[in-house]
């Protein structure tokens, strides 16, 4: 024997959205779609297709977003690492093809893109080490204040005489 279900199908791309009852829709519904988890959810669906449940797409990158807040760096130095593999795995398979092109135009061509991805690789690890190991900044000074400040550096002007003022003479 076999039950039906009489539950429909929710479509994957619906967005939930709760609005209480002292809250204005419109707004809730700006504030939910304006969400960079939100906005990157719609991106990956938009390319990826219905592969995943939009609510709960949007639920694991709230939750790593939480984790990028709460100063856990793992999944973006991780994220780094991959693109900086993916970039030297593209400088290297176009440099390659340009080596084996006959046409300048077509040599040109893969040699400017596989330059580009060796550029985007660099600037990838670079973005790394700096994560990893932040720049230290020695200051000479630091001007923290709540309220308006005056900060006099070197040496003190000097007070110049009291000159009278000499009638012109003909």
């Amino acid at each position: 024997m076999t039950t039906k279900n009489n539950t429909a199908t929710k479509p994957r791309n619906t967005v939930n959205v709760s609005v209480g009852k002292d809250e204005n829709r419109d707004d809730k519904v700006a504030k939910v779609f304006t969400s960079p988890s939100v906005q990157a959810a719609l991106t990956i669906q938009e390319w990826e297709g219905d592969v995943y449940e939009f609510n709960s797409l949007n639920k694991a990158l709230s939750l790593q977003i939480d984790e990028v807040n709460n100063g856990n760096m793992k999944r973006p130095e991780a994220i780094l690492l991959a693109q900086a593999h993916t970039l030297d795995e593209l400088f290297n398979n176009l440099a390659r093809r340009a080596h084996k092109m006959q046409s300048l135009k077509r040599y040109e061509m893969n040699l400017r893109l596989a330059l580009k991805a060796q550029s985007q690789c660099r600037a990838t690890l670079e973005t790394l080490a700096a994560i990893k190991n932040p720049p230290v900044i020695f200051a000479k000074q630091a001007n923290i204040s709540n309220g308006h400040q005056q900060i006099n550096n070197g040496v003190p002007a000097t007070h110049t005489e009291k000159t009278k003022n000499q009638p012109n003479e003909l």
